[in-house]
């Protein structure tokens, strides 16, 4: 699993193929083409202006420490899409810890078939914390 997890990393991933029975959406995106990565600023303008639902996706030890106020706490090793809620014309926020575990959970929401966009918080919580974001413990 690791392995695979590393090359995912590594090389990008190929455009859907339709031969193949990969499929685009209505818009002719794939899921890939709808997760995209913000700097902390635009998060937390997004946030001070209530136009943000932010998951985040580390561990509950780490959510206890601190934590972006309101933000939903639904860890990577049991992420449920489910849990996540659509709300119209919010901004879909995803961060963890540095950056990194918010991507998986992103494929995943796109594999259960969500059909906006995800945005991964670039730095993850610490990038917050730099830029000036509200903690909540």
């Amino acid at each position: 699993m690791f392995l695979c997890q590393l090359f995912r990393r590594l090389i990008p991933a190929a455009p859907p193929d339709p031969r193949k029975g990969e499929s685009r959406n209505a818009e002719g995106q794939n899921g890939a083409d709808r997760i995209r990565q913000i700097d902390a600023a635009t998060a937390i303008q997004w946030q001070a202006k209530g136009e943000a639902v932010i998951v985040d996706v580390r561990e509950p030890h780490e959510h206890a420490a601190g934590h972006v106020p309101g933000a939903i706490l639904n860890p990577l090793s049991r992420f449920d899409p489910s849990r996540v809620p659509a709300e119209p014309g919010k901004h879909l926020v995803f961060h963890c810890q540095g950056g990194t575990r918010c991507g998986p959970a992103a494929e995943r929401m796109m594999a259960a078939g969500y059909t906006g966009t995800v945005n991964r918080l670039r730095g993850g919580f610490a990038a917050w914390v730099n830029a000036g974001g509200t903690v909540e413990r």
